[in-house]
């Protein structure tokens, strides 16, 4: 099974909240990713132990310059932005690199599976 993980201990609230509907990683990620792919959501510290938030199905993923994400599109990534300027600052310090906004990124938006009863 695939996971996307997450690194900040911010994420998780965001994550279990249902505020966070969404991930732009940066380059080509549409070979691992696919439309319906079951994945589940992990929260922890890089090379640490992780803890599963949920399992995920993936309900789209899209390929694009960083500087034609919309507002939305940003905003489910992360609820505090909605700028390009902010996004490409924010993923220059998440991959500890300068982005640009020519950068290719990849968006993949999700949907936490309730556990039936």
């Amino acid at each position: 099974m695939h996971a996307l993980s997450f690194y900040s201990p911010m994420v998780a609230d965001q994550l279990m909240s249902h505020r966070k509907t969404a991930t732009i990683r940066l380059g080509d990620k549409s070979d691992k990713y696919k439309k319906g792919q079951i994945v589940q959501v992990l929260c922890g510290a890089r090379f640490g132990p992780r803890e599963k938030v949920f399992d995920a199905v993936i309900d789209k993923v899209e390929v694009k310059r960083l500087r034609d994400l919309s507002p939305r599109e940003i905003e489910h990534d992360n609820p505090e932005l909605r700028r390009t300027e902010e996004i490409t600052e924010f993923l220059s310090q998440l991959y500890n690199r300068e982005v640009t906004p020519d950068d290719l990124v990849t968006s993949i938006r999700f949907s936490e599976i309730l556990n039936s009863r």
